[in-house]
């Protein structure tokens, strides 16, 4: 008899986290998403109680204060929460796989002991800073320094589009330690806003994900202690590219939730929407847009699994990663436009929730690494150099 290892069903436990995730974003998240996107304020209420149930540490070992899941169980609630709200979504997958991991993967015991288990219980929120105002996708151009006095490090500069910038109070920043060596002389430090001279500018007005607070971040001759450096000096881009392959898993989650909760709202407002007769869902236009978004929305989930999959298990996941990415991030933009014009009129006003999900999505094609980055990844390792 012929017998396969592959299996599409989750575990009981992740069945189980998968209905907590959904259950906590319909009741917690939901009755709030207009307002928080109107106001633009974040929502620390909502991220306290993410702490509280585990959501912020989630691939944390209890030891440290998180929850001890992994790299699936993570795409699974960061699915479900997007699928109610994106921009909650984004704040949890960044303060998760960039901020938090990035400390716990590569600093010493004392740095995980103080930050880390902060981080993972949801007592503060963590930033990520790679990103400068002339080093978006050419990130190993940067212009912050950190420069070596003894026992301490002197950082100078600035990052923009910090995900957590404001409300953040504690961010892995990476700078060159030796400019002479490019990519090569950039090393990751912790910051945390008691330093004198850290703190954060500019919060951008965005078009979408408008209660994710995206702010920049300022140094102004900061002094690090030497003991705040995560791993040695010049390997900070290295890490940088390892945090963001973990990153790019959890937004290809994000951008399933967002295609599905946008998926789901098109096809309620189909079936109900009377025209020339007949609900519009039994019109040929309409079910075959509504045919192609159910499909695309499948496989972008299955891409996006065997990416978490391949984490979980210890095997190469970067062009897996970057494929779940792009592919995930492209469905979601376009399943959220088609689920605006499926509203017709409808779909352009704030009363129905598709036009927030088409204004949300498009930052997933940019974000954590732009479509055009992915294709240069998975081209490279595919056929070499591009």
């Amino acid at each position: 008899m012929f017998t396969s290892a592959i299996s599409f069903e989750l575990s009981q436990e992740q069945q189980q986290i998968r209905q907590l995730a959904r259950d906590f974003a319909e009741t917690e998240i939901h009755p709030h998403v207009a307002y928080f996107d109107e106001t633009q304020e974040f929502p620390h209420e909502i991220f306290r109680k993410l702490g509280e149930l585990g959501f912020l540490g989630i691939l944390i070992p209890p030891e440290y204060g998180g929850a001890g899941l992994g790299a699936l169980d993570c795409a699974i609630i960061v699915e479900e929460i997007a699928r109610v709200c994106p921009a909650v979504a984004l704040g949890v997958a960044a303060h998760n796989g960039l901020c938090t991991y990035h400390i716990y993967r590569y600093g010493s015991e004392d740095l995980r002991r103080t930050y880390v288990v902060p981080l993972s219980r949801g007592e503060t929120l963590g930033a990520w800073g790679l990103t400068e105002p002339g080093s978006g996708s050419d990130a190993g151009s940067m212009r912050t320094v950190a420069i070596s006095n003894g026992d301490y490090y002197i950082i100078r500069g600035s990052k923009n589009f910090i995900t957590h910038g404001n409300v953040g109070s504690i961010a892995v920043v990476m700078a060159l330690t030796d400019p002479d060596k490019g990519k090569r002389g950039i090393s990751a430090f912790v910051v945390d806003k008691t330093m004198p001279g850290f703190y954060a500018s500019k919060k951008e007005n965005k078009v979408g994900m408008r209660c994710s607070d995206t702010a920049s971040l300022a140094f102004d001759d900061v002094r690090v202690p030497a003991s705040h450096r995560l791993g040695e000096e010049g390997d900070g881009f290295q890490q940088a590219l390892a945090i963001l392959d973990g990153g790019r898993i959890t937004i290809a989650a994000l951008s399933v939730g967002l295609a599905q909760g946008a998926f789901e709202a098109a096809i309620r407002y189909a079936q109900e929407r009377v025209q020339f007769g007949k609900p519009i869902a039994e019109h040929q236009g309409i079910a075959m847009k509504l045919a192609r978004m159910n499909m695309e929305i499948e496989a972008a989930r299955l891409l996006t699994y065997r990416a978490a999959w391949l984490r979980d298990n210890g095997k190469p996941f970067r062009r897996q990663a970057s494929q779940a990415k792009l592919f995930a991030s492209e469905v979601a933009v376009r399943t959220a436009e088609d689920a605006v014009q499926i509203h017709g009129g409808y779909g352009y006003i704030k009363e129905y929730p598709v036009e927030k999900y088409w204004r949300d999505s498009k930052l997933l094609t940019i974000g954590e690494g732009t479509s055009e980055i992915q294709r240069m990844v998975i081209a490279r390792s595919l056929v070499g150099n591009v």
